[in-house]
């Protein structure tokens, strides 16, 4: 569901994801495409890279229903401007609609570049194969 979306496969087309229960992992490269005009990678790659992978750490619980972001938090600790990047997103706490997950994503060397907290919500939409979902 993740790789065939839309978005994913027009801007971030180098993207992986490892999904486990309660965890998932989302890694890309960063290349001069990603940044803005101080020649580092644009805000919007670090959200979605902390959203997606908190998303799918939720989502892997959730089995039923598609999860929608009802809020997200970000804090940006130091710029990455190349190199592979990998957003680790885990559980936190959960109850029967709402899921709040958080979300680290290192640089290449290892290094804690950006961390978030998100509450995801269930949708009304059923997960299935018609969305993508497996």
């Amino acid at each position: 569901m993740y790789l065939q979306a839309n978005v994913n496969r027009i801007i971030f087309d180098t993207t992986t994801i490892k999904i486990e229960e309660g965890r998932a992992e989302i890694g890309m490269n960063v290349t001069d495409k990603f940044h803005h005009k101080g020649g580092a990678m644009h805000g919007t790659v670090y959200f979605k890279m902390l959203d997606d992978s908190a998303y799918f750490a939720a989502n892997s619980l959730a089995t039923d229903y598609f999860l929608l972001t009802s809020s997200f938090s970000i804090n940006l600790l130091r710029p990455v401007v190349s190199g592979e990047i990998k957003a680790v997103g885990t559980i936190r706490s959960k109850t029967k609609n709402l899921f709040i997950a958080e979300s680290t994503l290192y640089d290449s060397k290892g290094r804690e570049v950006a961390f978030g907290t998100g509450n995801f919500m269930k949708s009304r939409v059923e997960l299935n194969s018609e969305i993508g979902y497996e």
